[in-house]
């Protein structure tokens, strides 16, 4: 056992010691190595079951970093150029003025449509063609590549749908047979999970209880507000514990999230870096900052890259993403270490786990 996996075990068994996590997943790859693959911890407190490393776990938009792969293969071989049109491939998208939107906008969550109907359900978005059907639909809270926003659901379906309009297959199947398949990590890293896998997920809990917020409250949150219907993050469908238990969402295809172990994502990343993927050139590019500023929908200071975000962890060389329950999975191009995080208690908005694991590891060589 290596000091390095020593040391990150100690750290997960340590959070879960002392109630901070109740199951963790960590995997850590540096230039095809398998440096660490440590779990603590157990996935389903009502029947004990273990956290092991082939639990999956639905870890929110951690799997934004995998639909992005997706692309980058597809562009890779040709199969689609990241200036290509939207509505070139999927014509209603042109509706009130998107006609010029690109798939590059749609990867730096530019596209202008970052909202979803106010009133969208889990069932909904387990609906793809209600889904792209409202988002084709959608008036754009700003003209496409003039600024960016971050797409909380909307990412997904943008990307899913011209990955479906150019290969003739869901999304789910092309990152099987293009991604997923080629890794050996088929069976680990899922958008829809097969329901003979469903017995491998981790039980989501939440940290602490919601906390309701009065109409007024949200309306100044710019996630949470109105434009013409449309909000960025619908009430009724926040990715909360419920929510990410579902079997319904578990297994339908909503792409702006993924359900995966985090050896399997940490793989991918690795692959990414070591050109398994893509090409060194296609590397460069999609871990780079395309466009940086404020981001329009989180109000916060923002980098984006192809699909990932740059600048992670205070490091301009590390991309990727993380999830909204404390999950993440990024790649340092400096050092060629890749990560991946995974947890079955979602703490919103809190990265202590991330950053605890990412302080070991990017701190050792």
């Amino acid at each position: 056992m290596t000091d390095l996996q020593k040391d990150v075990q100690a750290a997960i068994d340590e959070l879960v010691e002392t109630g901070a996590e109740r199951g963790v997943q960590v995997a850590v790859h540096q230039r095809g190595e398998l440096l660490v693959d440590a779990v603590a911890g157990v996935a389903d407190p009502e029947t004990g079951r273990p956290f092991t490393s082939g639990t999956l776990v639905y870890s929110t938009s951690t799997g934004k970093g995998v639909t992005a792969a997706v692309v980058h293969v597809l562009a890779e071989r040709g199969a689609l150029d990241y200036d290509l049109r939207i509505a070139d491939v999927w014509p209603e998208f042109a509706a009130h003025g998107k006609g010029r939107a690109t798939l590059r906008h749609a990867l730096t969550h530019a596209a202008g449509v970052p909202g979803v109907p106010v009133d969208t359900t889990p069932e909904d978005l387990c609906d793809w063609d209600r889904m792209c059907a409202a988002i084709a639909d959608a008036t754009p809270w700003w003209e496409p590549g003039t600024a960016f926003g971050y797409h909380p659901q909307t990412f997904g379906y943008l990307i899913g749908e011209v990955v479906r309009r150019v290969t003739g297959k869901r999304v789910s199947q092309v990152l099987r047979e293009e991604v997923a398949g080629p890794l050996g990590v088929a069976d680990d890293l899922f958008f829809g999970v097969p329901e003979p896998e469903l017995g491998r997920v981790a039980r989501i809990e939440d940290s602490s209880p919601a906390m309701e917020m009065p109409a007024e409250m949200l309306a100044e949150i710019p996630f949470f507000r109105v434009v013409d219907g449309y909000t960025a993050a619908p009430t009724r469908a926040m990715p909360d514990a419920a929510f990410s238990n579902r079997t319904d969402v578990l297994t339908s295809d909503i792409p702006a999230g993924g359900t995966m172990t985090a050896r399997a994502v940490a793989t991918m990343y690795d692959a990414l870096l070591g050109g398994k993927l893509v090409s060194p050139e296609r590397l460069r590019e999609l871990s780079s900052a395309a466009v940086t500023g404020t981001d329009e929908v989180s109000a916060m200071p923002t980098s984006w890259g192809l699909g990932y975000a740059v600048g992670l962890l205070d490091r301009p060389t590390v991309f990727g993403m993380f999830g909204s329950g404390g999950t993440a999975a990024f790649a340092d191009t400096a050092t060629g270490i890749s990560v991946g995080v995974t947890k079955n208690r979602a703490s919103a908005g809190e990265y202590g786990t991330v950053e605890r694991i990412a302080g070991i590891v990017l701190g050792t060589r």
